[in-house]
């Protein structure tokens, strides 16, 4: 299968860098490059994108306004943001708003290629250590209305899945997932496609941002499940 991919970024020496690296990937297709987020809606209706690269910093609209603006459409092409992580609320405002992860624009290109890859694939840009990282870094404590809210909207999931979801804010891969909680790989896929669904949200990042905010992940860190496990019984 061919990766169709456009291209958002104001800087043209950017977007023929990208274009080269990309493009020699035999499963990747450079389909459209756009120099602002205000051409977004007409080339996305246009080249059909399966994933839009899109630069944060764009003078006439932003790359977070035109990813916010793209994903509240239905059927809407995943997005990567590209950024230099030095605006790093605005990181968290592109993973709230649907984008599928960020790539900085330093990275090695076999990289980028793999997390484009990994996109299309239904798995967000970020590794569970990275989701992690950045939640700590860039979100810190959760400010008390957006924590009420979060919160309430956990309510509406049954208790293997709330558990599951809050394993996904911990960055657990689906494989380690399964061993904590006592599932099968399929049966956590299956929990966080309705965890997903439950909630009205695009992908896992946006259920570890959630499960933060609601703060369920103050009293336990990274070895948070690995200390639950050992207690020798399943979680719930």
């Amino acid at each position: 299968m061919t990766i169709r991919l456009l291209i958002v970024d104001d800087d043209p020496l950017v977007r023929a860098g990208l274009t080269l690296m990309l493009g020699g990937a035999d499963d990747l297709e450079i389909v459209g490059e756009g120099a602002d987020g205000d051409e977004v809606p007409g080339l996305v209706a246009r080249h059909a994108p399966d994933i839009v690269l899109m630069d944060i910093r764009m003078p006439r609209v932003d790359g977070l306004t035109a990813t916010e603006r793209l994903r509240a459409r239905p059927g809407a092409p995943e997005v990567v943001v590209l950024t230099t992580f030095h605006a790093d609320e605005q990181v968290l405002r592109a993973l709230r708003a649907g984008a599928a992860g960020f790539v900085l624009k330093d990275t090695a290109p076999a990289e980028i290629v793999a997390a484009v890859r990994r996109v299309a694939a239904g798995d967000p840009v970020l590794s569970p250590a990275v989701t992690r990282r950045l939640m700590t870094h860039v979100a810190g404590r959760p400010e008390q209305p957006r924590s009420a809210v979060a919160a309430d909207r956990l309510t509406r999931l049954a208790d293997r899945e709330r558990e599951v979801a809050v394993a996904v804010g911990h960055g657990r891969s689906n494989a380690e997932i399964a061993a904590e909680l006592y599932m099968s790989v399929p049966t956590v896929k299956a929990h966080v496609s309705r965890v997903l669904a439950k909630l009205d949200l695009n992908n896992r990042v946006q259920i570890a941002l959630l499960v933060h905010d609601a703060g369920l992940l103050d009293d336990a860190g990274d070895g948070a499940g690995d200390d639950a496990a050992a207690g020798g019984r399943p979680n719930g």
